[in-house]
């Protein structure tokens, strides 16, 4: 799998639950069904604060660009 188009995340299981019982219901993929989630969110995001989608989405990727930094537990990766 390509690490620079796929992503794993953690889900706690409730939510886990959930998401299965939405695919199942709308006939989606996990990953498919978080995709449109996902842009919805965007869509009324950039909406609500009147920007284009476009806008927001360079707006919220230039803000939550992390650099990996040595921390105490010394694993790499930076706390926000």
């Amino acid at each position: 799998m390509d690490i620079n188009k796929f992503k794993s995340v953690a889900v706690r299981k409730p939510d886990y639950d959930l998401l299965q019982g939405l695919c199942n219901e709308k006939f989606r993929s996990p990953a498919s069904m978080i995709s449109k989630l996902v842009n919805e969110y965007v869509e009324f995001q950039a909406k609500k604060t009147g920007l284009s989608v476009d806008s927001y989405k360079k707006k919220i990727l230039k803000s939550t660009t992390i650099i990996p930094t040595k921390t105490k537990r010394g694993n790499g990766h930076a706390r926000r």
